[in-house]
């Protein structure tokens, strides 16, 4: 992809989330990590943060931080490409009694952020949204200090092929497709692209990565549903639709 339609994304992507914002969207934000997903009162993947610095990668309004921050955290950053966002998240840090030093650019961007420098680097249902997971990663990696751990989650790709419709499970698309397309959300255009399990993890491991952990699972109150149920949630039952990845800088 050039760097024409890179930027046609950026700024695609960009207008949305100045305009719309994630603050409907509850189920991406710790302890959440999507939906009908588990938690991480559930999962435990931070551990004990106290003392701890962290970066969050897409930072949205904040909330995340904030749950780091409630839980001792010692040094907050934030980046996001929506100024929107930055500003949401500076209030509600501010609101709360944190200090954070947040920055509004890519990912895929240097954006003066400190090398070996944090403890966690972590993206809640953002990192999908980089035109370079690669050179992502490298950054991620780069800004880690040695065993410092990088946590996100995204989209199950096996989700995005799978459609659910009268009862019935079927492929939509083939999950060998990773090309961007135009996808429309709340009524609004968005560029994305679905990548492979194998996409991610390949990209992980030549970043400087070990995978620690990998969940797919839908948590139980789900699974237990039973009676009429919506289609998102006999899908739900069926394949995963949230990917959780955990993993450490060697």
């Amino acid at each position: 992809m050039n760097k024409t339609d890179n930027s046609n994304i950026h700024r695609t992507n960009k207008n949305y989330w100045d305009e719309n914002g994630n603050d409907f969207l509850e189920a991406i934000v710790l302890p959440y990590y999507g939906c009908n997903t588990l938690t991480e009162n559930e999962l435990n993947l931070f551990g004990d943060v106290a003392g701890k610095k962290l970066l969050d990668i897409g930072c949205g309004n904040g909330e995340s931080l904030k749950y780091h921050g409630n839980n001792k955290a010692a040094e907050l950053w934030g980046i996001d490409i929506s100024k929107n966002q930055i500003e949401k998240a500076a209030k509600c840090l501010s609101e709360s009694g944190y200090a954070a030093k947040l920055i509004c650019g890519a990912m895929e961007d240097e954006c003066g952020l400190p090398t070996d420098y944090f403890d966690y680097i972590y993206s809640i249902y953002a990192i999908g949204w980089t035109t370079d997971l690669q050179g992502t990663f490298n950054r991620v990696a780069s800004c880690l200090k040695k065993d410092g751990v990088f946590i996100f989650s995204w989209s199950h790709h096996i989700h995005m092929c799978v459609a659910f419709e009268e009862g019935k499970a079927f492929f939509k698309n083939s999950y060998f497709d990773e090309t961007w397309s135009e996808r429309d959300l709340d009524g609004k255009n968005i560029l994305l692209c679905s990548r492979k399990i194998s996409t991610y993890v390949n990209a992980l491991a030549k970043a400087g990565f070990v995978i620690e952990q990998l969940i797919e699972e839908t948590n139980d109150e789900t699974l237990q549903l039973t009676g009429e149920l919506s289609d998102w949630t006999k899908k739900s039952q069926m394949v995963p639709l949230t990917a959780i990845f955990k993993a450490r800088k060697l």
